[in-house]
């Protein structure tokens, strides 16, 4: 029951997980204008992976989506793709796991497959939340730099021709979500010991002689079966015929009399 119960929490995890990621690559507040110098603007601007965003104080918001890909930083489109894959790989674990769970059951399935598929389904949840945390973090440093670089142009009395920019509410939900991910995918990892079975687990093992089983019999003389040749043609060194008469008839009996 406990390793059902850590499956089905993995799952669940993991697809809180992957929906969050999901929704901080689709925001559009990944970068926030900063208003500590300004807390009365007439424009709000903040910005995401795909557009930016001006809001007026009238309440009116206008998006303009990057149209090219070209003029980006290769910073920014390294984040683009970690979010991507991070997805990508994160849905096809929840495909997998979907099939993998102990209650649901499909045909014929051992408990060997659901192990081996809950396993991978597991390494697919944390490489996912590697990604959006690593993409996250990787665009919050780059605010950072840049943030500190306005903020010494403008205080060298330099003018300040761009505004300064701070982490939107994007970058927390991807940071949850990506350690949501992560979280569940070890949890299926762990669940998926308790999915092989005991006999699987310790394998007995059979040994057989390597030859053919050998009889010894005691004694000097081993008896024949009937079908033997003749047992003169077996006669040994040292053995000595006794002498016939003439009618062919030994004077003492042998020991092949008896026979």
């Amino acid at each position: 029951m406990s390793t059902t119960i850590c499956q089905v929490m993995g799952f669940l995890v993991s697809s809180l997980g992957i929906g969050g990621s999901i929704m901080a690559t689709a925001m559009d507040t990944w970068s926030t204008q900063d208003l500590y110098d300004n807390p009365v603007t007439a424009v709000f601007q903040y910005q995401g992976l795909w557009r930016s965003c001006v809001r007026q104080s009238s309440g009116f918001t206008e998006c303009r989506p990057y149209f090219t890909i070209l003029g980006l930083p290769a910073m920014f489109q390294a984040v683009r793709a970690l979010m991507i894959v991070g997805i990508v790989l994160g849905l096809l674990g929840l495909l997998v796991c979907i099939f993998a769970l102990k209650c649901i059951r499909i045909g014929s399935m051992e408990d060997t497959a659901k192990a081996n598929m809950t396993l991978t389904s597991g390494i697919m949840f944390i490489v996912a939340g590697l990604c959006a945390i690593t993409g996250v973090s990787v665009f919050a440093n780059m605010l950072v730099t840049n943030f500190w670089m306005s903020t010494t142009n403008m205080y060298q009395g330099m003018q300040n021709v761009q505004n300064r920019y701070t982490f939107g509410s994007a970058l927390f939900v991807g940071w949850v979500a990506g350690g949501l991910a992560l979280v569940g995918g070890i949890m299926m990892c762990l669940a998926c010991k308790g999915l092989i079975p005991e006999e699987s687990r310790y394998k007995a093992v059979s040994y057989n002689a390597s030859g053919r089983n050998i009889s010894y019999r005691t004694g000097p003389y081993k008896g024949g079966s009937g079908y033997e040749a003749d047992p003169k043609g077996r006669r040994g060194p040292g053995y000595e015929e006794a002498p016939r008469s003439e009618d062919g008839r030994r004077p003492y009996p042998s020991k092949y009399d008896y026979v």
